[in-house]
């Protein structure tokens, strides 16, 4: 059972809705245990969409954070009516509160068997720049990288075009990527735009007569929008790949990303390299099936 700690820019963006739907799932079938989900997006409809969407999957225990107040929001998307729509329907007054992520991620890493946990993350990396840098505190005495060296086994990304191109994971928050990229003491492994962007989802799941499901509102709300073929699945696969591992959906190919002052980044095939990259294998419309399957509630 992989150990998952997922941090997300979700609200007003939307494939992370469904990405949490497929890590559900897969934590419903034993695969994964949730151990926390925080947000690098300051949007204030983000932590709600987070804590309505755990408890709709009947986790609502699961520990929440936040990140910094100052940090990077999202809220200059056009599309803001999804998550408003879940708060009012589902949402709960304590669902805007929550712990500040750094302080998250130190307890829990704090606490954990070493090299057990993978952080996911399907946005930018400004919590876990800030984590790097934290200092010792009531939860370890170890700096934020050294706790990291010790407690994270890997951490899997949506992040980067490949081999080379700009992506709004890795621009949005350019300076934490830099830091993150370049400092990161375990392996790390991307799914790039190039993955994400031929994985259309969502069709299926609001074709479906259920009620009550805050996944499916969402996506019966966003996806006529911009969407009308399905979603890029940039999320749900990076999910994918860090529970279940690259296996039969994917190749892999080990290098190096390089993060430039603009916002782009480079790829340098190394085989040796400590980053690895997820290549194409399993046909892209048996991959959409696959998530369109996990997003179905059941």
């Amino acid at each position: 059972m992989v150990k998952i700690i997922l941090d997300t820019d979700i609200s007003p963006d939307y494939d992370d809705v469904g990405a949490m739907a497929v890590l559900h799932a897969l934590a419903r079938r034993g695969e994964a245990e949730i151990l926390a989900t925080a947000t690098c997006n300051a949007f204030p409809y983000a932590l709600t969409s987070i804590r309505v969407i755990n408890a709709f999957y009947g986790r609502d225990d699961i520990p929440a954070g936040v990140v910094r107040p100052d940090g990077v929001s999202m809220d200059d998307m056009h599309n803001k009516k999804w998550p408003i729509f879940l708060f009012e329907k589902y949402g709960k007054p304590e669902y805007l509160k929550a712990e500040p992520a750094v302080r998250l991620y130190r307890r829990l890493l704090a606490a954990a068997e070493d090299a057990s946990v993978t952080i996911v993350t399907i946005g930018w990396l400004t919590n876990l720049a800030d984590l790097l840098v934290s200092g010792p505190d009531e939860f370890s005495p170890l700096d934020g990288r050294a706790l990291v060296a010790r407690k994270v086994g890997k951490l899997v990304s949506m992040a980067g075009k490949f081999p080379a191109g700009r992506e709004f994971n890795v621009f949005k928050d350019t300076l934490a990527s830099k830091r993150v990229y370049a400092n990161w003491p375990t392996p790390i492994l991307f799914s790039g735009f190039e993955i994400g962007i031929n994985v259309l989802t969502g069709t299926k799941l609001i074709a479906r007569p259920d009620e009550g499901n805050p996944v499916k509102d969402a996506y019966a709300i966003a996806l006529p929008q911009g969407n009308p073929d399905g979603r890029p699945s940039w999320d749900h696969t990076t999910v994918l790949a860090a529970v279940r591992g690259p296996g039969d959906y994917f190749d892999v190919e080990r290098g190096r990303i390089e993060i430039y002052d603009d916002g782009s980044n480079g790829w340098k095939p190394d085989p040796e390299g400590p980053h690895a990259r997820l290549l194409p294998k399993m046909p892209w419309g048996d991959l959409a099936e696959l998530i369109e399957e996990l997003m179905a509630p059941n």
